[in-house]
């Protein structure tokens, strides 16, 4: 499948070239038509050398902007335009549409505003764009599908060639143009502060809010200037960033609007006559005479298939697909809503009536918090058509007339219990937990969009906001519009019933549709089906399950952690000082890098993008392996993460009547199809660590209970070899042998009894760095020995075991041809960069390739196994509790006479969750502590 390219045209930056261009260029009526002439010739060669599925011609509209309305100096030094060019625009933008190209022109913000836009949206949509122009500004819009061209140098800007032009990555041009200020716009910055200053200041505070909150430690005029310049620098930032959210639904329903188009012939005739464009006329009159001729010459896509061909087959493809789709909202934007906001008792009814009857209803809850078990419910919004929604405000504290929340609850709870009565909703996790605050079990449950979009497209965003544009060319109401931001944000219960229900109903119907959008595209492949219906579908009910129950853990215990924590923090911050031979900041990466390489005089192993030397955690491992005072850093850094992260955090989260704290997992966070766990984040406390174990001692089972943790012992090696079905592999692990031990009497080429726990070491470091991709550098640079023995070492592996050599390179072309690879199961794993042009990029696509199906199969399966011990534990209505998942490990909460049960028959369900060529393996631990169990 060819990928969607967006080719965007700084139309304002091409007219003013082609003017200056050819300026006394007219007509035999006198016109001038220079401008008009250069723009035809630079939008052909446009369109034919960076060829696009999809064009747009971007200009200024007339009028003033919000940046004119800010700041009433903005571009006050430009000159007027010319009155030669005045006199071309109209032809111009006549012009270039008849050449083809889609031209926008948004009142009140600027043709660089238009282009954000665009490439935000192509971004969310997958696809890559190119935008022409030689505006340094939308550099900032650069990203790993965003790349500028400037068609009159030749130049290129990738991620790369931003930094090698300007000495900061995209994500900072803004604060770099902030801090020079831009002269073509009168955008003042700081006086005497040139690129230079700037790359400076930048490396050394990392971004402008740093440096403007550190103002005072900048010397010399320049930091004078720097601080008489405070109160101006937001500002300016303000008026130099490119908006990419602008409102271009009445201008442009949806990307795909902007499909490339053949040139009108009949059209350019009348212009080039017009003009006297005499060579152009005489072309296109012949192209009229032959109309097998009619595509013009760049009128062609990415795949070579001319426009005018490939327009028919798009249009083919559209009305098959609406044929045969569930309802489909064709022309989103055009469709007439009916939002009602049920205040009154006849209204409910009324509603009750239509999802009774409805087949699916969408569902959707607006509450005061984002933390699901505390908030409390403000409305429940829902749709059963498209266009077709309510609103049924509970608890609104405005003052306005609604319906209290009991009496609506007791009303609907026999249909939100209903298993019969199926709904969907966006992220309905959130939904079922607040029902569940209300006694309320929410049945039926169908479908979900957000894991929807997870199955179909990992690598995309699954916000409703995102999807409503990428699938049905709506731009929704969002959050911030209903409740403000900030500081200033107001609860959903303070807003008013007319607004909210708009926001709140549209987020029903909308779910609808993108139910209908999404829902046939999962039908289609029955690996996502399966993954969708067996894996993700059940697995979220799971974590709702996990995340009611919550793990315990004993505060005081965590007290006394930090005590001891606090006091090595102490002693460490000496021992640094002593090392370094005067007290600095151990938080300061500008002060490290002066005592590491200034006063110390170590040696630089890696710069910043602007030439400064780093102090990054990698290059800090390796200064430690030599010097002591980068390992005290590293130690000192380790152990405050662990502080305030965990020892101080913990117990301030934990429900103060059960002294549980109860974790929230997301499903559609990881592309591999892994967990991610927040507020707080359990998977990541390190075991590696005497200090990090101490803090799994903290969790602890509840009263009458053991902790069992249930591990699945060397999960991706055993994927591995299931995958690449390697002979050698397969064996070692049907007949029970130590993997690693195997491995190295391989290599080595001994006897499986002589291999020593150095050798073991080397191969378990060779087994798992080759499933991620590592390389001979990276495998050197782990055991410390020379590249060219790391590299023998790799090709003895790879003789012994020739079937993961021939997986890699499999996975590797089939990554490339496909854009994705693929688990056991059928979840894809999208590898967006590993067709890119960035060559660094690309291969840590490569790399990743390898290794996704083996990680996203591990997911896979700990999540079968999640489905299978809640059924088992419900079916046998066990007292059991399900706390926590984290990677390879499941942890319950045992009670005492169920302990043997659990131990007996959880290595069983897990081993059985699928059938794969070698065995898999679950060991069981149990204590009265994390860490004594795992």
């Amino acid at each position: 499948m060819t990928k969607h390219r967006l080719l965007l045209v700084d139309g304002s930056s091409y007219l003013y070239r082609a003017f200056h261009a050819m300026p006394d260029l007219r007509n035999g009526a006198g016109e001038p038509t220079g401008a008009i002439y250069g723009m035809v010739n630079m939008m052909r060669r446009a369109r034919s050398e960076l060829k696009a599925d999809h064009i747009a011609c971007v200009f200024d509209a007339k009028g003033k902007t919000f940046r004119d309305e800010m700041y009433s100096e903005y571009k006050a030094h430009r000159s007027p335009m010319p009155e030669d060019l005045v006199k071309q625009i109209e032809p111009i933008h006549l012009m270039v549409k008849a050449l083809g190209w889609p031209v926008l022109m948004v009142s009140g913000v600027e043709a660089d505003d238009v282009i954000g836009t665009l490439a935000c949206q192509a971004t969310q949509a997958g696809w890559e764009t190119i935008i022409s122009t030689g505006d340094k500004d939308l550099a900032q819009l650069v990203n790993p599908s965003v790349t500028l061209i400037n068609t009159m140098t030749n130049e290129k800007l990738d991620i790369d060639g931003v930094i090698e032009k300007f000495g900061v990555p995209p994500e900072l041009i803004v604060d770099y143009l902030s801090i020079i200020g831009d002269a073509v716009d009168n955008v003042p910055g700081v006086p005497k502060a040139g690129p230079k200053t700037a790359n400076k200041w930048l490396a050394e505070f990392g971004n402008l809010d740093n440096l403007i909150a550190n103002a005072d430690q900048v010397k010399g005029v320049v930091g004078e200037n720097l601080r008489a310049t405070l109160d101006w620098l937001p500002q300016a930032r303000q008026l130099i960033t490119v908006k990419t959210d602008c409102d271009l639904s009445p201008h442009l329903p949806g990307l795909d609007d902007l499909h490339a188009k053949p040139e009108d012939a009949a059209l350019l005739r009348e212009l080039f006559e017009r003009y006297a464009f005499k060579t152009w006329l005489r072309d296109v009159e012949k192209q009229l005479e032959s109309p097998s001729n009619q595509a013009s010459e760049g009128a062609v896509d990415l795949a070579g298939t001319p426009i005018s061909n490939k327009t028919e087959e798009v249009e083919s493809k559209k009305s098959n697909v609406a044929a045969s789709a569930l309802p489909k909202t064709v022309a989103p934007d055009l469709l007439e809503r009916h939002y009602e906001c049920v205040t009154d008792e006849a209204a409910l009814d009324k509603w009750l009536k239509k999802i009774e009857a409805a087949e699916l209803t969408a569902v959707d809850t607006e509450t005061t918090s984002l933390d699901a078990l505390a908030a409390e419910l403000v409305g429940i919004s829902l749709s059963v058509k498209p266009g077709e929604a309510c609103y049924i405000p509970v608890a609104h504290r405005n003052g306005d007339s609604q319906l209290g929340r009991d009496y609506v609850l007791s009303r609907m709870k026999s249909w939100l219990e209903s298993k019969t009565h199926l709904k969907v909703g966006q992220n309905l996790k959130y939904d079922i937990h607040i029902f569940a605050n209300y006694g309320i079990v929410l049945g039926g449950v169908a479908f979900d969009t957000l894991l929807e979009s997870y199955v179909l497209e990992s690598h995309l965003p699954h916000n409703m906001d995102s999807m409503a544009e990428r699938h049905l060319g709506v731009k929704t109401i969002r959050y911030e519009e209903v409740c403000g931001k900030g500081a200033h944000q107001i609860g959903f219960d303070q807003v008013d019933l007319q607004v909210a229900t708009d926001y709140a109903a549209e987020d029903a119907d909308i779910t609808l549709r993108l139910h209908h959008e999404l829902w046939p595209q999962i039908q289609a492949n029955p690996g996502l089906l399966y993954v969708y219906q067996q894996i993700e579908m059940p697995a979220m009910h799971v974590l709702g399950v996990m995340e009611r129950n919550g793990i315990r853990i004993d505060s005081a215990l965590l007290g006394k952690q930090g005590q001891q924590v606090g006091k090595r923090l102490l002693e460490l911050e000496g021992e640094i000082h002593q090392l370094a031979g005067q007290p600095f900041n151990i938080q300061s990466p500008k002060q490290i890098a002066e005592i590491l390489f200034g006063q110390l005089e170590l040696p630089v192993i890696k710069k910043t993008p602007s030439g400064a030397p780093s102090t990054d955690e990698e290059v800090l491992q390796k200064l430690a392996e030599d010097y002591p005072l980068p390992a005290r850093i590293l130690d000192y850094r380790s152990l405050a993460k662990l502080m305030s992260t965990y020892i101080e955090k913990l117990p301030r989260m934990a429900d103060p009547k059960t002294g549980r704290v109860h974790t929230n997992f997301s499903q559609a966070t990881a592309v591999t199809g892994r967990l991610a766990s927040s507020d707080p984040n359990l998977q990541n406390i390190p075991v590696r660590t005497e200090e990090g174990r101490r803090i799994r001692e903290a969790f602890v089972p509840a009263d009458g209970c053991k902790l069992l943790s249930a591990d699945y012992s060397q999960i991706e090696l055993r994927i591995m070899a299931h995958i690449a079905e390697d002979e050698n592999l397969l064996a070692a692990f049907r007949e029970g042998k130590d993997v690693h031990q195997a491995t190295a009497a391989e290599i080595f080429g001994i006897p499986l009894e002589e291999v020593n726990s150095e050798q073991r070491r080397y191969a378990k470091v060779i087994n798992f760095g080759l499933i991620y991709g590592m390389s001979a550098f990276g495998l050197a640079g782990n055991l410390g020995i020379e590249r060219a023995a790391a590299q023998n070492y790799i090709a003895k592996y790879f003789d012994r075991y020739p079937g993961v050599a021939q997986y890699m390179e499999r996975t590797r072309l089939e990554a490339r041809e496909n854009g994705y690879v693929e688990t056991v199961f059928g979840r894809r794993l999208w590898l967006p960069e590993i067709k890119g042009s960035n060559g660094p990029r690309r291969q840590g696509a490569e790399r990743a390739a390898i290794n996704a199906p083996m990680q996203g199969t591990a997911a896979d399966l700990i999540k079968l196994a999640m489905i299978a011990v809640e059924d088992w534990l419900e079916k046998e209505q066990l007292k059991t509790k399900l706390l926590l998942q984290v990677h390879d490990e499941l942890v319950l909460d045992v009670p005492f006479d169920e302990i043997d049960r659990l131990q007996a028959k959880l290595p069983d369900l897990m081993c059985n969750v699928a059938k794969l060529k070698v065995p898999l393996v679950v060991s069981i631990g149990i204590g009265d502590n994390w860490e004594e169990a795992h």
